[in-house]
């Protein structure tokens, strides 16, 4: 009988030592891919999902489910690339097309860049201000030279690790989403039958969301981060890659729907159409924290300290990615584990785009309609990347074995009509 009792135990030891060892490989699969899927949900993406939900109600909720495919799509096609080459975006592209074609592209990057980061510094700076009696512009400094140290400084691998647990305050909209007395039935069409309305307005603010969704940072990052991931252990699998990009962009998509859906049941259903400041916005968390004192003042607490874990994820992954582009197409040394000196033009790259954005901030630009802008320029952007994405992904000669099957080049064929489509859409009315 003790025998028994001992084999028992034996095979319960060993089922949970299987499973802890299958637990911490799930975890250790996550890296690139999960870093960007948190980055995709940056203080643009908040105010735009924010705002389109407000605006129109569910009437763009369908977006979160459709662009899952083509997010996941794009984002594995990056990463692909950058594990299979051993080489950034910039880089590959400086060797498969001409120089004259890598500056415009890289410029396009670099201005699609700065842009987003004054708009995301101006939100954080906008968002903290509601908790911290001091002016947003001595904010948005303090919070830019708080990066700028950090980033230069330390490993942002090691900065990421923790940064990307913080986000799980994000998690604060599926609840408040799970606490409102919504119609699921009318949720539930919406998330799945696509809706258009024909107006300017509507397509504007369609753009943006995709904009904020398929963004060219993104792409250059996660290529660059695959480098890194490479040159730090080993090469990832194929099948590694792609679970960890499924990951993180299924956490970005349905965070996405969640922040639509508080939106539309927070602020669109109470006659809140416009979300012009970080206070408008804020209001969508009220309902999570109504049964407290003070229940605005808590509401507006969460989402401050949301935006600015999200800002201190996403700025330096957009002034990253610029320059890795940049030192990739200067043939600079790069990497985010160089020490200052070995790093000195990629990390002034890095500050160049960081304060430039400050720049954009300290004007007085308006944040959240600088954020909805931002977005809007992001998809312009992508039209030609996406285009080469497809072409690079697609070519044995550079990616053998691994080249893109049939599935994936369609997939990537319909994001870039797709996201060329809404640009056009969104920009041709602009110009009468």
């Amino acid at each position: 009988m003790a025998e028994a009792d001992d084999v028992r135990t034996g095979t319960r030891s060993s089922r949970v030592e299987v499973r802890n060892a299958n637990l911490k490989r799930a975890i250790g699969i996550l890296g690139p891919g999960i870093v960007t899927g948190a980055a995709d949900d940056d203080p643009s993406g908040i105010a735009t999902y924010t705002q389109t939900g407000a605006q129109f109600g569910y009437g763009q909720l369908w977006t979160a489910l459709w662009m899952l495919p083509l997010l996941t799509a794009v984002q594995e096609a990056c990463g692909r690339i950058g594990n299979v080459t051993g080489k950034g975006l910039a880089a590959v592209i400086k060797s498969r097309y001409n120089l004259r074609a890598l500056r415009a592209l890289v410029t396009l990057l670099l201005v699609a860049n700065v842009i987003n980061i004054g708009a995301d510094i101006g939100a954080v700076a906008a968002s903290e201000h509601l908790v911290i009696p001091v002016p947003s512009a001595v904010l948005a400094v303090v919070f830019t030279a708080v990066l700028l140290s950090v980033e230069i400084r330390f490993s942002y691998r090691r900065y990421a690790r923790v940064l990307k647990w913080l986000t799980l305050a994000l998690l604060a909209y599926p609840a408040t989403a799970l606490l409102v007395a919504e119609p699921w039935a009318r949720i539930a069409k919406a998330t799945f039958v696509p809706h258009l309305q024909l107006s300017a307005s509507f397509f504007y603010v369609l753009t943006a969301v995709i904009g904020t969704t398929i963004s060219p940072y993104m792409f250059f990052w996660q290529a660059s981060q695959e480098v890194e991931e490479r040159q730090a252990r080993a090469v990832r699998s194929l099948r590694d890659v792609r679970l960890d990009n499924a990951a993180g962009m299924f956490n970005s998509q349905a965070i996405a729907w969640a922040i639509i859906v508080v939106g539309a049941t927070v602020l669109h259903a109470h006659g809140v159409t416009t979300v012009n400041s970080a206070a408008a916005a804020a209001k969508a968390l009220r309902p999570l924290v109504k049964t407290f004192p003070h229940a605005g003042v808590l509401a507006e607490a969460l989402f401050a300290f949301g935006v600015t874990v999200l800002g201190m994820l996403a700025v330096p992954v957009l002034a990253g990615s610029a320059a890795y582009a940049v030192s990739e197409a200067r043939g600079w040394p790069e990497g985010l584990d160089l020490t200052p000196k070995a790093g000195r033009n990629f990390y002034g790259i890095i500050t160049l785009a960081m304060l430039l954005g400050l720049v954009f901030t300290v004007i007085g630009v308006n944040p959240v309609a600088a954020l909805v802008f931002a977005a809007v320029v992001n998809a312009v952007v992508s039209v030609p990347l996406l285009w080469v994405i497809l072409r690079l992904s697609s070519d044995q000669s550079l990616m053998g074995q691994a080249r893109s099957g049939r599935l994936s080049k369609a997939v990537l064929f319909v994001s870039f009509l797709g996201v060329a489509a809404s640009a056009l859409a969104a920009v041709i009315p602009l110009l009468h």
